[in-house]
C-alpha cells in the first residue's frame, strides 16, 4: 500500500505544475515598462508628489505681501482655493510647487513684479486607494502624503498565501484615460526594482496563483496519503 501512495503524489504534483492561472495582467506592461505608467518613488522628491486634493488646508506666502498669505486656506469641494485679489484657483491635482507657480503667475501678470510665493499643505484630508485581490483583507484605505505600492499592501495586511507576487496590477487614472502596470512585489522587496509611488484613487490588484493553491491542496492531502502506509 506505500508503492500506491508514492505514485498518488508525483500525480498530484504534475497537477501543480499544470494549474498555474493566466496572469490577470497579461496585456500590461511588466518590468522596467511598468514604471513608464507607475513611476517610482524618489526618496528626495517624495513629498512634492503629494497631489493637493479637495478640502486640504494651504499655508500660503506671497514674499513681502502678508495680506496676500493666507493660512489654512480651504481647498474647496470643487478643488479651488480663494485667494485676495484672484479670486479661485485650481488646486486639486497639483503638487505644492505647481500651485504656488500658478499662483505667481496671476499675481504677477497683473498686480506683482516678480512675485515669489511657496505653498504648503497645512492640513492633507486623508485621500485614498483601493487595494483589492488575493490580500488578506480587501478594501479601500486612507493615505495621508508619499504612499508606495508595499505601503498599500501593508495596509491591505499583506497578499494571502495563494498571491501571485509577480502579478500585482496597479490601476490609474491619466489624463483622463484608466491605465494599468504589471509589478512583481518579489524584486521590489528584494531591492532589484523600485518602489513605485502610489497616487489617491489608484486601484491595486493582487493577482491570484491557481498553482500555489494546488500546492497548498497537495500540502493539506499528505496526512490522507497516509492511510496508505503499511501496519
Amino acid at each position: 500500500m506505500k508503492t500506491r501512495s508514492l505514485l498518488v503524489l508525483p500525480l498530484l504534483l504534475a497537477a501543480a505544475s499544470s494549474c498555474a492561472s493566466q496572469p490577470m495582467g497579461g496585456n500590461l506592461p511588466s518590468g522596467g515598462m511598468a514604471y513608464r505608467v507607475i513611476p517610482p518613488t524618489v526618496s528626495n522628491v517624495a513629498a512634492e508628489t503629494y497631489r493637493i486634493g479637495p478640502l486640504d488646508a494651504l499655508d500660503i506666502t506671497v514674499l513681502q505681501e502678508p495680506d496676500l498669505s493666507p493660512k489654512a486656506a480651504p481647498v474647496d469641494a470643487s478643488g479651488n482655493v480663494n485667494l485676495p485679489m484672484i479670486g479661485d484657483v485650481m488646486a486639486s491635482g497639483k503638487t505644492a510647487n505647481q500651485l504656488a507657480s500658478e499662483i505667481a503667475s496671476r499675481y504677477g501678470a497683473r498686480y506683482l513684479r516678480d512675485p515669489q510665493v511657496s505653498v504648503v499643505v497645512a492640513k492633507a484630508v486623508a485621500q485614498k486607494v483601493a487595494v483589492q485581490g488575493e490580500v488578506a483583507q480587501p478594501g479601500v484605505y486612507p493615505i495621508e502624503g508619499p504612499t508606495t505600492l508595499l505601503g498599500a499592501l501593508s495596509m491591505a495586511k499583506g497578499e494571502t498565501q495563494l498571491a501571485a507576487l509577480n502579478d500585482v496590477v496597479v490601476f490609474r487614472t491619466v489624463d483622463g484615460q484608466r491605465r494599468g502596470a504589471v509589478f512583481d512585489i518579489r524584486q521590489i522587496r528584494s531591492g532589484q526594482q523600485p518602489d513605485p509611488q502610489i497616487r489617491s484613487n489608484d486601484m491595486i490588484i493582487v493577482g491570484y496563483s491557481g498553482s500555489r493553491r494546488m500546492w497548498r491542496d497537495v500540502v493539506n492531502s499528505m496526512p490522507i496519503l497516509n492511510i496508505f502506509r503499511p501496519f
